[in-house]
């Protein structure tokens, strides 16, 4: 889950949440109170008595008022008798009232210890009970009571008021309890809320990060032989997987590094070992000479001609090596131009054929393109393209005839060139490989065939830096064909 959405999840579960238990909880203590003071004043209630006091204390105290008008009734003068009013009050002390009897404009009798002057004064005149409602009336200022008048006329022609006063400013038990159990009610769910909330964010946080912790520990010890695993579509979610694409990429370069670094020593170790052989023939036949074993002019010379020929191989040994750094680098130094195909390969044919004959390989050459057929091309390199492909074929050459075809075909906005011969062939298995660096069809070196084992991935780096493309065909035992193709120049008209 995405962080913003759990973020919108929780801020919504913290405000309806509470609103919903609360309002649960305030039914439930409510219906528990309504019965506790139903059964203690023995008066019926609703949930709406609770918001509105003045009905509900009205209620409580009905019972007794209806007495109290019966008896004004049937003996007014029974009101002044202290027994019967101390009765009274007891009954109303029940319900937090208390009892005042007024007789003419005097203050007759009081239920309560208090100091009931200022209420007395504000009392309801005699007869005024007619029009006060069954409820009562409300006596606000300094009082704050609920007041029911029953007025008396005693046998005497005197008048008097009996009134039942109930104070609004005392709270009744059971609505301070009610309102102490809504307030620890609240208090519970909103921790209890915000723990939950916290917690589910928290979790949903810490986990993930915990695991890029852990994950980056591993990477600053150089481990990168792990997986990190990313669950949902979070924002922290997805920083894990570009951290799990990171470390792929990390690997990738270790890997590569580690390749790199395995390649170059084998490249060092085949070159050394390449150079120590001509160099070793070398001084043998120098030493033949200053020891005057060619002693005749025809040894002379082909011990010259043989000095000749290992340091034309150690020289391209060494270049193999030095243009093999400009590959690592970018940095092979192009000199690109629109070149003849006829008359450049023409020229190629005529070296090779006489480089082949000295080895007793027998050259053909093709030319099936048009004579003012050009392409775009550095001539030096695709010279060292040639050398290097018939140089391969030459090593690999094990039949006493040799034989190495070089044709030029068109093929359509391309030329397309083959260099054919039928030297021992190619497994299929090592045909996608053997442009690649430092790759060996024979496992095992021996000094008649050596070589770095760059110089086809050296011709492909050429190849595809023309814009062209090459490949091999072969058949063991019957030769090898190489084949790259070059699009052919053509002017676009202005």
């Amino acid at each position: 889950m995405k962080l913003r959405t759990r973020l919108m999840v929780a801020f919504f579960t913290v405000v309806l949440t509470p609103i919903i238990l609360f309002g649960a909880a305030i039914f439930g203590f409510s219906k528990f109170q309504l019965k506790s003071i139903e059964k203690s004043y023995g008066v019926e209630l609703s949930l709406e008595s609770l918001s509105n006091s003045v009905p509900f204390i009205s209620k409580s105290t009905e019972e007794i008022c209806e007495q109290m008008r019966e008896m004004a009734y049937q003996d007014p003068d029974r009101f002044l008798n202290f027994s019967y009013l101390q009765e009274l009050n007891n009954k109303l002390d029940e319900t937090d009232s208390y009892l005042i009897l007024r007789r003419d404009s005097e203050l007759y009798y009081t239920g309560t210890e208090a100091d009931v002057q200022k209420l007395f004064q504000q009392l309801p005149a005699y007869g005024d009970s007619e029009m006060i409602s069954d409820s009562g009336t409300y006596i606000g200022r300094d009082v704050k009571a609920l007041v029911k008048q029953v007025d008396l006329k005693f046998s005497d022609q005197s008048q008097g008021s009996a009134f039942i006063v109930t104070s609004t400013s005392k709270l009744l038990p059971q609505m301070r309890s009610l309102l102490m159990d809504m307030g620890v009610a609240i208090l519970v769910i909103l921790i209890i809320t915000a723990a939950i909330m916290t917690f589910w964010i928290y979790t949903g946080i810490n986990t993930p990060l915990n695991k890029l912790k852990e994950a980056t520990q591993r990477i600053k010890e150089g481990d990168l032989d792990f997986n990190l695993e990313a669950e949902g579509d979070g924002e922290i979610s997805a920083l894990c997987r570009d951290f799990e694409a990171m470390r792929k990429r990390l690997k990738e370069s270790e890997d590569e590094r580690e390749r790199y670094d395995l390649e170059n020593r084998e490249l060092i170790s085949n070159i050394s070992h390449d150079l120590k052989t001509p160099i070793t023939t070398v001084k043998g036949y120098v030493e033949g000479i200053m020891d005057g074993v060619a002693d005749t002019p025809e040894k002379m010379e082909r011990y010259i001609k043989t000095i000749y020929n290992k340091a034309n191989d150690m020289d391209r040994l060494i270049n193999e090596l030095t243009f093999y750094s400009k590959i690592d680098t970018n940095r092979i130094p192009y000199t690109f131009n629109k070149i003849n195909v006829a008359e450049y390969f023409d020229d190629c044919a005529e070296e090779v054929c006489l480089d082949l004959e000295g080895r007793n390989i027998r050259f053909t050459y093709l030319n099936q393109v048009d004579k003012n057929t050009m392409v775009i091309a550095d001539a030096e390199q695709m010279k060292r393209v040639i050398n290097n492909i018939i140089g391969n074929s030459i090593k690999y050459m094990d039949k006493p005839k040799g034989q190495i075809e070089l044709r030029i075909l068109d093929a359509g906005d391309f030329i397309q060139v083959e260099l054919e011969d039928n030297g021992k062939g190619i497994d299929v298995k090592d045909l996608p490989s053997i442009f690649d660096r430092f790759y060996r069809t024979d496992a095992s070196r021996n000094s008649a065939q050596g070589g770095s084992g760059i110089g086809l991935s050296i011709v492909r780096k050429i190849i595809e830096d023309h814009g062209g493309k090459i490949w091999a065909s072969s058949k063991l035992g019957k030769g090898t064909t190489m084949c790259f193709v070059l699009r052919k120049y053509q002017e676009v008209p202005l």
